[in-house]
């Protein structure tokens, strides 16, 4: 299974695995499959609300990276037990309005929020991929 040749609660560039794959190992392995296509976001705004929208969150999402992370943690653990997770961010801004830093500063949620499924032994997989 493509999953067991990831470690859990990673964020990592996508490289040699494809979205479809992705999506598979998730389906057979009963976790959740976020996916956002982001080629068509230039801010870190743009970025925030196609990732809000992707992943549905509620219409008081505050569009910003704590309450990004808000969702990704607590929002979701006070919805029960999860099996699990892989995101896929595909198509990530590179330009000026959403430069390297902005770019870590995103994944850094992620990364943070990897930690939290780890501490609760929850696998938390995400890929990502730029423009």
């Amino acid at each position: 299974m493509l999953l067991q040749t990831v470690r859990p609660n990673i964020v990592q560039a996508i490289r040699a695995y494809r979205v479809e794959d992705l999506m598979q190992a998730a389906q057979e392995a009963g976790q959740h499959f976020l996916y956002a296509n982001l080629s068509e976001a230039q801010s870190k705004q743009d970025v925030l609300d196609g990732i809000a929208q992707a992943f549905l969150f509620p219409a008081h999402f505050g569009k910003n990276l704590d309450a990004l992370h808000d969702c990704m943690t607590d929002l979701v653990h006070k919805a029960g037990a999860q099996p699990g997770f892989v995101v896929v961010l595909e198509q990530l801004p590179d330009n000026i309005r959403f430069d390297r830093e902005a770019r870590e500063q995103l994944l850094d949620v992620f990364r943070d929020t990897a930690d939290y499924w780890a501490d609760r032994k929850i696998p938390f997989r995400c890929f990502y991929s730029f423009q």
